[in-house]
């Protein structure tokens, strides 16, 4: 067996786009993917390619998100001319909002700390008057906001269609409907074998979990704490309206199509991807707040789904050290890190790549401390 040879359990934004940078850097890839009946991240997927405000409490992962920010235009020119398929990149710049002075006020200090402690992060502080320069429909309610001229945003579902595509258009084996309940290691022949519930079995010397919550279950069997659980996140799409929003914001984005994506929320329910009416009713609402021409819009649909998040919203990147050549890679930022995911992991997981400085704040082991406490900074 080459010793470049790859599984990725998980075949979502995440473990596609790994699977793609490994591939494209010479590794052989099979993708074992769930399929539909998977709980995928991208469908509740806001859609931001969005830096400012992240890292609060980590300037390595503000560093990281710099960098997958600044590859992601690469990203998407190589999708577009390998598929055809527009992954909807624009990186106009973006806006935070805020609804009351003490926030935008909290939002100053919180990002002038993530520069202090070397994020190194562009960004402008705004009141309502200066915010409407750029967003005229902006209604009375906002008090103030950011701006970062790096961030923007993309379509979720079009970028996993497109990895998908890429994958398929360079030779990656892509097996759907398998549902990876076991992984096992050989120390002696250096190998992995996936073990599906129905009981298939694929081997390989390289392995990546990219399972989203099922990181949770399969990280252990190789030696690594990887505590996921499920945040679900509620989204609004209106009618296609005549353009009115030319920067995405932390409340709601006007689509290339011209929809207006609302959003999102985040609830503890477990494993309910479904929708609750008094979520889709504070969406609805405070988005006519904050650009009160929504109020005329008709919503078309509205959906849950379940995002895979750390105690402290960071990723889990982290090679095993009992079982060496296998992976854990967890990251609710499947949209904004994909290029990183795609450039950066891709050929660290091939082993052609030294693990990244910053990977060190990013190792399950850093949940394990029973005095620590922790809140989502995502």
């Amino acid at each position: 067996m080459s010793k470049q040879q790859m599984i990725v359990v998980g075949g979502g934004l995440l473990g596609a786009a790994i699977a793609y940078g490994a591939a494209r850097a010479g590794t052989t890839v099979c993708v074992l993917d769930q399929g539909d009946s998977a709980f995928r991240a991208s469908r509740g997927n806001f859609g931001l390619v969005w830096l400012h405000g992240k890292g609060k409490t980590s300037p390595d992962y503000a560093r990281w998100t710099k960098e997958g920010l600044r590859l992601w235009p690469e990203l998407q020119d190589e999708l577009m001319e390998l598929t055809g398929v527009d992954a909807g990149l624009q990186q106009p710049g973006g806006f935070w909002l805020g609804f009351n002075e003490n926030d935008v006020e909290a939002r100053a200090v919180a990002l002038n700390k993530i520069n202090q402690d070397g994020g190194d992060v562009p960004f402008q502080m705004m009141d309502r008057t200066e915010l409407r320069q750029y967003l005229p429909g902006l209604g009375d309610a906002v008090v103030g906001g950011s701006f970062c001229p790096l961030d923007g945003h993309a379509n979720p579902l079009m970028l996993l269609r497109a990895l998908h595509a890429a994958l398929k258009a360079i030779g990656v084996d892509i097996v759907s409907g398998v549902d990876v309940a076991k992984v096992e290691y050989d120390p002696g022949a250096g190998t992995f074998e996936a073990v599906g519930r129905d009981g298939q079995r694929w081997k390989c010397n390289r392995l990546v979990l990219a399972a989203g919550l099922g990181n949770a279950a399969l990280a252990p069997q190789i030696g690594v704490h990887a505590p996921v659980t499920p945040t679900r996140g509620q989204v609004l799409i209106t009618e296609r309206l005549q353009p009115f929003l030319d920067y995405p914001t932390n409340k709601c984005r006007q689509t290339k199509e011209g929809s207006v994506q609302l959003g999102s929320t985040a609830d503890d329910v477990g494993y309910d991807d479904g929708t609750s009416t008094n979520k889709i009713e504070w969406l609805a609402a405070r988005a006519i707040e904050t650009f009160p021409v929504l109020k005329q819009a008709r919503l078309v649909r509205a959906w849950g789904a379940l995002r895979p998040l750390t105690p402290d919203g960071y990723p889990i990147y982290q090679e095993s050290e009992s079982c060496p050549g296998a992976y854990v890679v967890s990251s609710h930022s499947g949209v904004t890190l994909a290029a990183s995911h795609c450039y950066l992991l891709g050929p660290w997981t091939s082993g052609l790549t030294q693990t990244p400085p910053e990977f060190k704040s990013f190792r399950g082991e850093r949940f394990l401390d029973p005095n620590a406490s922790y809140s989502n900074d995502y």
